[in-house]
């Protein structure tokens, strides 16, 4: 028999996969980065218990580290970053918040917090391309209105304003209705008439508090 191999065998999965508009593609949940002029570009992914690699064509343009965080993690090198506005081909920060703007200001501030939420800006294209996609087909003036409350509720995200449209809730008022008014009538009395009655029974039980000379005239007790 030969000798055994002098390192042990590595068992690889391969995954065909395209490279998003944030230059990443995605392995077990989980995102990896290719250089960003790759965006758009058909890739092969072989990933090991420890490594994964990133090949286009028959040339490897990436490696990392496999991640074992929780799922929707981003795993990103920074040389692959557009160094520029330029770079980052058709879908720049500046035109996802003007697609907000042609629909409502509030759609435009919940792209902006999408992308400001993340290290870098185009880390939130994801969300925001999934927001796109919620919003296609249905009405401005009710896509702003999701957007506001996921706004005033304190959550603008993708998943916020889809759950409000799903619910309708974007056609409920989420304002504090008014307080009631406060009835007044000759039978009706208030706390303070009762407190006021509470002092008057607790004063007629207080023994009244004579001087000792009026009892005793002369002087002598």
């Amino acid at each position: 028999m030969k000798p055994l191999p002098a390192e042990r065998y590595v068992l690889a999965r391969w995954k065909k996969a395209k490279v998003g508009p944030d230059y990443h593609c995605e392995y077990d949940d989980r995102y990896y980065s290719v250089p960003c002029a790759l965006v758009g570009q058909r890739v092969q992914l072989r990933a090991t218990a420890t490594t994964i690699e990133i090949l286009h064509g028959d040339r490897r343009v990436a490696a990392h580290a496999r991640s074992y965080g929780p799922k929707g993690m981003v795993v990103t090198d920074p040389s692959h970053r557009p160094r520029s506005h330029r770079e980052y081909g058709e879908w720049p920060p500046s035109r996802m918040i003007a697609w907000g703007e042609s629909l409502g200001p509030s759609v435009a501030e919940v792209v902006r917090r999408i992308l400001e939420s993340r290290p870098h800006p185009e880390q939130g294209y994801r969300s925001c391309f999934g927001l796109f996609r919620e919003l296609k087909g249905i009405e401005p003036a009710r896509a702003d209105a999701a957007c506001r409350r996921a706004l005033e509720i304190g959550s603008p995200t993708r998943k916020s304003v889809q759950a409000i449209l799903r619910r309708g809730l974007d056609r409920v008022d989420i304002r504090p209705p008014p307080p009631r008014p406060r009835l007044v009538h000759e039978n009706l009395r208030g706390g303070d008439y009762y407190d006021q009655k509470e002092m008057e029974k607790n004063h007629d039980r207080e023994p009244e508090n004579h001087d000792i000379h009026d009892a005793c005239p002369d002087g002598h007790v």
